[in-house]
């Protein structure tokens, strides 16, 4: 069998299983297990010049290994074990959220008010990948050394999250808290993409993303809300004045988001993805901001 067939072949598979983007994830999976077994750095090129020679039998058969787990519907990203995500390569696995495209507005919005020697906090930070990347590409932007600090409630979380700043040499603190429990000091920026999906919508999902990614990073209660007014509220004893606060959110969340916002922060904004869909909130916390809001409801 050459490496063409092989790749039509786990293609119909999949296309049988009804797993989306069976064409492309049957390029993934082939291109992976050439890397894998045959310790050979692949791409479009490679595959062109060598697609018609025979795949090599321990190749064929850990490729088909693949496949047959990809077909169960269990994710790409843990069957490779890795996610890009702002042009870096992220470990994932069972125990994290696999980063999505979507969630770089969140980091891009984060890297317009970076300036060195800040101090950023991510709350639920999961694998790591938003805290990472504003480090990595903040240090960049701006020539300077910020003091980062994730926070997670899953301790399994929290090594993937150790691991990735390993990866990428990026140096931060990781926190098991339950949000600001354990959580100490004043920071210029705090992150969060919290879960914010309706408990009812989770049991409707992919089954790639039901089963098989982290129940505890999606459910954000009846109305999805939960985290926003926690996080929201206790914010403010650890932001320093003049500190940012920016949320992911769901593309149908912006309005009941800033609204709760706007009870502590000023300047709050909802930006848009690619998509032209609500992505990210962002404020700025304002001490004067809350003490309005509390004689108002006083």
């Amino acid at each position: 069998m050459t490496y063409e067939e092989a790749r039509k072949e786990a293609e119909q598979i999949l296309k049988g299983a009804e797993v989306p983007d069976a064409a492309l994830d049957a390029w993934y999976l082939l291109e992976y297990a050439i890397r894998k077994i045959e310790k050979k750095e692949t791409g479009r090129t490679w595959y062109l010049m060598n697609r018609k020679e025979s795949i090599l039998p321990g190749t064929l058969l850990y490729y088909q290994e693949l496949v047959s787990r990809r077909k169960q519907r269990i994710p790409l990203q843990h069957l490779t074990g890795e996610q890009e995500f702002m042009g870096l390569t992220f470990k994932v696995n069972e125990h994290v959220l696999i980063p999505r495209q979507d969630t770089e507005v969140l980091v891009e919005e984060a890297l317009n008010y970076v300036r060195s020697g800040m101090d950023i906090l991510d709350v639920c930070t999961g694998s790591g990948c938003i805290l990472l990347s504003v480090l990595k590409l903040g240090e960049k932007k701006c020539r300077g050394i910020f003091h980062g600090t994730g926070v997670d409630l899953s301790r399994e979380a929290l090594q993937v999250a150790e691991e990735n700043a390993g990866r990428l040499q990026v140096e931060a603190t990781f926190l098991h808290s339950d949000l600001f429990a354990e959580v100490q000091g004043q920071y210029d920026m705090i992150l969060s993409n919290p879960p914010y999906i309706e408990k009812a919508v989770v049991e409707t999902l992919e089954e790639e993303v039901r089963i098989h990614e982290p129940r505890m990073a999606l459910d954000g209660g009846e109305d999805g809300l939960d985290f926003y007014r926690k996080i929201t509220a206790e914010s403010v004893q650890y932001l320093r004045k003049g500190g940012r606060l920016l949320f992911e959110i769901g593309y149908d969340q912006g309005e009941a988001v800033s609204a709760l916002m706007k009870e502590h922060f000023a300047e709050v904004r909802v930006i848009q993805d690619l998509a032209g869909l609500d992505r990210v909130v962002c404020g700025m916390y304002n001490k004067r901001v809350v003490e309005n809001s509390s004689r108002t409801k006083m």
